[in-house]
């Protein structure tokens, strides 16, 4: 397979920057100012200019594992946003031994939360739009795109880049399918800290249930909704947690 895009930005421990559904501009931008401090890894999952497109036309989480599983050699730290925590966790379960620590934000994890009937919700309305895009009931969609952080989504017509973002998605490998070897994890001892926003109990209730099985840290930063890394004070809980890694 082609080799997707990377860039580097910065210079000390390498942590590596998994985007889900936003590009890596979009997710990360707020924690551009670690770059005096760190090595900021952000990779391009396939689909995401200037990456060649999915294989077979769709996003699909195995296929971006196997991505990331080949910048794991210098053993960094991992952040995942989103969808991409489900490659983030297959790559890392596969070999544990080559990731410092993970640091993973609001994934769709729906499994953790069994019998949930505002997770089941949840799930649906995302499986709908990644299987219709913007062909879904508007209801469904503009719902679904204020929980997951989209902006200007309340009334009227989306925002271009809004707009693509949902056809880019649009036959992406449903997340419910994913079922990441958490064991492995747990048993291998790698430091973990789950994070969210406070403004989805869903995310809310699957975020609990990730901590509890990997026995990780659990932070909760409020105030950027789905984008928890851009909330007022979590670059510098991330980076304490880091620290304490080595």
């Amino acid at each position: 397979m082609p080799e997707i895009a990377v860039t580097r930005k910065g210079s000390g421990p390498e942590v590596l920057l998994v985007h889900g559904g936003a590009s890596p501009p979009t997710t990360w931008s707020a924690l551009e100012g670690m770059a005096e401090r760190w090595t900021l890894v952000l990779p391009y999952r396939r689909g995401y200019p200037p990456s060649p497109p999915p294989i077979d036309g769709g996003q699909d989480f195995e296929v971006d594992a196997a991505d990331i599983a080949h910048l794991l050699s210098g053993r960094p730290h991992v952040v995942a946003h989103s969808y991409g925590v489900l490659a983030a966790l297959l790559a890392a379960a596969a070999s544990p031994a080559e990731v410092r620590s993970l640091t993973l934000i609001e994934p769709p994890l729906y499994f953790l939360a069994p019998g949930d009937p505002e997770v089941a919700r949840f799930e649906r309305m995302g499986d709908i739009v990644l299987r219709d895009g913007l062909e879904a009931d508007p209801a469904v969609l503009r719902r679904f795109l204020k929980l997951t952080g989209a902006p200007g989504v309340d009334d009227g017509p989306l925002p271009d880049d809004v707009a693509n973002g949902v056809r880019r998605a649009q036959g992406t490998r449903p997340p419910g399918e994913a079922r990441p070897p958490l064991e492995r994890l747990r048993e291998a001892r790698v430091p973990a800290l789950v994070a969210s926003g406070a403004h989805a109990p869903p995310l809310e209730r699957i975020c609990d249930a990730l901590a509890a099985e990997l026995g990780a840290e659990r932070v909760v930063s409020p105030g950027a909704g789905h984008f928890v890394q851009a909330a007022p004070g979590f670059e510098s809980h991330l980076e304490r947690f880091l620290e304490s890694v080595g």
